[in-house]
Order: C-alpha cells, then structure tokens, then sequence
C-alpha cells in the first residue's frame, strides 16, 4: 500500500478513500498545498487559514490567504493532553458566526469556492464539515495543511517535513495583513 506522504504528493484525483479517516470531509472536496497554489493562482476563490492565533504568530501563513479565522482556540486555562505532550486547543465558538459575518460583509455566496487551512488537514476537514452544514458547498479541505505530515521514518522522523504549504515551497509570510487578521470585529 502506498504511503499517506506518496498519496498526497500526486497532485491530481486525490480520492477520499485514500485520504486518512480524520482528513476526509462530507462534500469529499480536497485539495494538496500544490493544487491550491494552482486554483488561488487561476480562480476566484477564498482561502481561509483557521489555524489559532499562536500557530499564524510563530509559523506564519500563505501571502494568497484573505483571511484567518481560527477554527479552535487556546483557552486561558488550557488542559494538558499528556498522551500527546500538548496543550489542547477547543473550538472557537464564534467561528461559525465569524465566517457568516465574513462572508457576508465579502460577497461570498453558498456556492463559492472556499479553501480552509489548518496544520496538517485533519482541523480543515472538521471545520469544512461545518460550513457544509451551513449550506456552503464548494468547501475545499487542504489535506497537507500549511506545516505537512509527521515524516514516518528517516532522519526527520516526528518532524513535519513531507508535504504542506511551506514545504512545496509556496510563497508565506510571518506578516499579516489587516484584512487578513482575526477578529471578526475588524471585518
């Protein structure tokens, strides 16, 4: 069988069966970082990066990013996850409400393309879910994300350096923009 990294580096007719459960969405719409780039660089499309706040601040994200509105949040009081040696994030609350008042105020109907970014694909694909149930239905999930998969074996091992945004040498910056900063109230 093939490797997840091997899957997601071919560019054309990604398949939902061959995208790992916690990636795969309801509209079943995906994207690589690679295809992205393309589409961004051809159509009109929204692309949305829904990492957290901390992820934008120390990481970066895309320069071709209209927006950032985080999907999950850190809470003040965040709970360590000691089986993944993490602090967990929860869902922001204000996201669904946050991309309307986006939407809205940026002409982007239910039946426009939309591109969401988190980490590595698995948070996009919750928050694509979402958006569906909110009647939107060209909701793309970037299954590589912005940082790529863990690496399975080599002298990268655990790091993420396989696939994602800044690993297929797309254009980031560790500057945002205004239109690009969250909260909503700056929309």
């Amino acid at each position: 069988m093939l490797s997840v990294a091997l899957i997601l580096s071919s560019a054309v007719g990604v398949q939902a069966n061959d995208i790992p459960k916690n990636k795969q969405t309801k509209l079943g719409l995906y994207l690589t970082a690679a295809e992205a780039g393309d589409m961004l660089a051809n159509e009109d499309v929204l692309f949305v990066d829904i990492r957290s706040r901390a992820e934008v601040a120390f990481l970066g994200l895309p320069k071709q990013v209209d927006v950032h509105i985080p999907y999950m949040v850190m809470p003040m009081m965040a709970a360590f996850n000691e089986e993944k040696g993490v602090y967990d994030l929860e869902l922001n609350p204000d996201f669904p409400v946050d991309f309307k008042s986006y939407a809205e105020a940026h002409g982007v109907s239910s039946d426009s393309r939309i591109i969401l970014m988190c980490r590595s694909g698995s948070r996009s694909a919750r928050a694509a879910d979402l958006l569906a149930d909110m009647g939107y239905t060209q909701v793309y999930s970037l299954i590589d994300g912005y940082e790529g998969d863990k690496a399975k074996e080599g002298p990268g091992k655990g790091q993420r350096l396989v696939n994602g945004w800044r690993n297929a040498g797309l254009e980031w910056s560790y500057k945002q923009t205004p239109q690009q900063v969250y909260p909503a109230d700056l929309f």
